[in-house]
């Protein structure tokens, strides 16, 4: 994907899509369970696995800074605002790392909706085993942020820095990094 290209406006524009997809999916479950799930309670969808439930948190993840809400808001903003004037840089012309990327930027953009209009980010989706082991409850932004990041990183291990660094033999088919 070359800086400037068709295929480069083509593939931000997808993912830019994407991304609003999921922010407004984030904040149509997240408006669902303020409506129909009173606060700390639960609601069994798979026994012994799955709960959705009404939790709040006004710090980061797993309560972190919570009481200074305004630090998580802040690091939210710069990393939103430095991801929008890296991103092309970030990507380094590999479409999939523009897609990690903005679902990062999706998620920062829930969640910071949250604290804005909630002075909390709404948390819902419960995993545990037979409520013995519980991993922290969180939401569709918190997972477009672990998926984005995850994305990134495997893209990272399996491509070259940047995707110009790709040689092409005389056939035109691509070899590896030198």
């Amino acid at each position: 994907m070359t800086s400037g290209s068709s295929r480069e406006r083509h593939v931000i524009l997808a993912a830019a899509v994407f991304a609003l997809v999921l922010v407004i999916l984030d904040q149509v479950t997240k408006v669902l369970v303020l409506r129909n799930i009173e606060l700390h309670d639960r609601v069994t969808v798979i026994p012994g696995f799955f709960d959705l439930t009404h939790v709040t948190n006004k710090g980061a993840a797993w309560g972190m800074f919570h009481n200074f809400p305004w630090i998580p808001f802040g690091i939210s903003i710069a990393a939103f605002v430095l991801l929008i004037v890296f991103l092309r840089k970030l990507s380094a012309g590999w479409p999939e790392r523009c897609f990690a990327l903005l679902m990062v930027m999706s998620g920062i953009a829930g969640n910071c909706s949250d604290r804005l209009w909630h002075g909390a980010v709404i948390d819902f989706l419960r995993f545990h085993w037979r409520n013995v082991a519980e991993w922290p409850s969180f939401n569709v932004a918190d997972s477009a942020i672990c998926c984005g990041v995850t994305l990134f990183v495997i893209s990272s291990f399996f491509r070259p820095e940047n995707k110009s660094e790709v040689k092409r033999d005389d056939a035109g088919d691509a070899e590896k990094p030198a």
